[in-house]
């Protein structure tokens, strides 16, 4: 009898094609998801036969409440590296072996610039503006000569600035734990605060990994302290933004615009604030959301599974 698995919130439809699963199908049954479900008992109903499940990131959490209800899950496989929607500690309890998989790496890097360069140049205004036959309608933004302040100098925030040295920027970096030394190897200025960083950049980009430290570390008086003029971008995780302040500061005209890839609730729901601002850019959060990326990730989902078919496992996290 096959082993059966469920792939979740495969939106694009791509899960099985971005892959050869056929070196499993002989073993496991495999159905996906092409939505997202958010009531718990309509997700329990369609994957309460699972011995194995496949989750995008961390569109739909993996609460202990949830794994509870889950009794014949064995094997949890997230897309990366990282996934704070899982308890990890509930499952190692319940048995249930929490594998991920590895990435290409550049595409959230490359999102974030294509909305730096949306929100200078006003894209998607233009844009509609020739659709509906006007021409013209804004004065862009420079980006030589003006400074970009990143939040974060990472693997990602190490792109962006590389990125803004391409583009004639002048490039300063802070984070908590960001040293002279880790910025001097990429070329940048370590600013000495956070106020100051946020005081003294046009554009503002945040590349910071989601945890108690970082959450809510933008408040409405971090936003006030940057100029009228300045944007800031967000492509890491909402929850480091207040989400409520950035509205108002956009609402207000504390900055020009933002432009942010990642909500605190996912899908955005249709009533949102943050669906009608208009010097807000949005994007239904697709940093890593490219082909390299998904072939990278469901390659290795099928590798995970060939591992625990095996008796062993690959990559795991718990």
């Amino acid at each position: 009898m096959k082993l059966r698995c469920a792939i979740l919130d495969d939106y694009q439809q791509v899960a099985l094609t971005s892959a050869d699963w056929s070196q499993i199908l002989d073993k496991v049954e495999v159905k996906r998801i092409d939505r997202h479900i958010d009531q718990i008992e309509e997700l329990v109903e369609k994957i309460a036969d699972c011995e194995i499940i496949v989750i995008m990131r961390e569109r739909t959490p993996f609460r202990a409440a949830l794994l509870a209800r889950l009794p014949k899950l064995k094997l949890l496989i997230t897309t990366g590296m990282r996934n704070a929607s899982v308890d990890m500690a509930a499952a190692a309890s319940q048995g249930i072996v929490v594998c991920g998989t590895g990435g290409a790496g550049n595409a959230t890097a490359e999102l974030t610039w294509a909305l730096l360069l949306g929100l200078a140049r006003n894209i998607v205004t233009e844009h509609n503006a020739v659709r509906n036959g006007q021409w013209q309608s804004t004065v862009g933004s420079d980006l030589y000569g003006k400074t970009l302040g990143v939040i974060g100098l990472g693997n990602l925030g190490k792109k962006i600035a590389k990125f803004g040295q391409a583009f004639g920027m002048d490039v300063m970096a802070w984070s908590q734990n960001l040293t002279k030394e880790r910025a001097d190897e990429v070329g940048v200025r370590l600013a000495p605060s956070k106020e100051e960083l946020l005081a003294n950049s046009d554009f503002v980009s945040i590349h910071l990994v989601l945890s108690d430290r970082t959450r809510g570390l933008i408040q409405a008086e971090d936003l006030k302290r940057m100029r009228s003029s300045a944007y800031l971008i967000n492509t890491s995780r909402a929850p480091i933004v207040d989400q409520a302040a950035l509205a108002e500061a956009l609402q207000g005209g504390w900055i020009a615009g933002a432009a942010v890839d990642v909500f605190e609730v996912e899908p955005l729901p249709k009533d949102d604030i943050y669906r009608s601002l208009p010097n807000l850019l949005t994007t239904p959060h697709i940093g890593y959301v490219a082909k390299a990326n998904y072939e990278a990730f469901y390659k290795q989902v099928v590798e995970d599974i060939e591992a625990y078919l095996s008796g062993t496992s690959v990559r795991r996290l718990n």
